[in-house]
């Protein structure tokens, strides 16, 4: 062999044997008689045709993956995990598979969730809470109002003051509303 194999010459440019063919394919390689590569001759022509802003000087081998921020990986980590599957260890480092995986966990759900805005399942949030802010502000107001409304009512029934009854049942309901106001945690 007077050249270079395919092989060897990928390993001396840094670049994968596939891209190597795809060259040799093109004619942008020079070849001795035996289809060896000549690397003096192929390297110069590739020079000449090649956008050297397109070239990275660092070989393949050599170069450096950029590093994934730790909320990324923590993304992937919660992820697979929801989903009940092995999920990295802090600091270990992800890998593609996992990656690969949990996105299409996310695809998934994504569609899922897609698809149930489409049935009407799902509401605007804001929406909902717009509504049932309004709903529970004209339920605090009906109960307000309403000693006003019954208390001559229940006086006229017990022969009681019409002006005492209704300022003894506003303070019975003013004290029931604040009681309701008070949040519950419920677990």
């Amino acid at each position: 062999m007077q050249g270079m194999s395919e092989r060897q010459y990928a390993a001396r440019v840094g670049l994968s044997r596939g891209a190597i063919q795809k060259a040799k394919a093109a004619g942008r390689l020079v070849l001795h008689e035996d289809g060896s590569i000549d690397a003096e001759a192929s390297d110069a022509l590739r020079a000449q045709a090649t956008d050297p802003s397109k070239t990275s000087k660092t070989p393949a081998k050599e170069r450096k993956l950029k590093p994934v921020p730790e909320a990324a990986v923590s993304a992937v980590g919660g992820t697979l995990r929801e989903q009940g599957l092995a999920a990295p260890t802090t600091g270990g480092g992800t890998t593609f598979l996992q990656a690969k995986t949990a996105n299409e966990v996310l695809k998934a759900q994504e569609r899922r969730i897609r698809l149930q805005k489409l049935k009407g399942e799902l509401v605007d949030r804001a929406r909902a809470e717009t509504l049932v802010f309004r709903l529970a502000r004209e339920e605090r107001d009906a109960w307000v109002n309403w000693p006003a409304r019954v208390a001559a009512l229940m006086a006229a029934e017990l022969g009681a003051d019409t002006a005492a009854m209704q300022k003894v049942l506003e303070a019975h309901v003013s004290a029931h509303l604040e009681e309701l106001a008070q949040p519950r945690i419920v677990l």
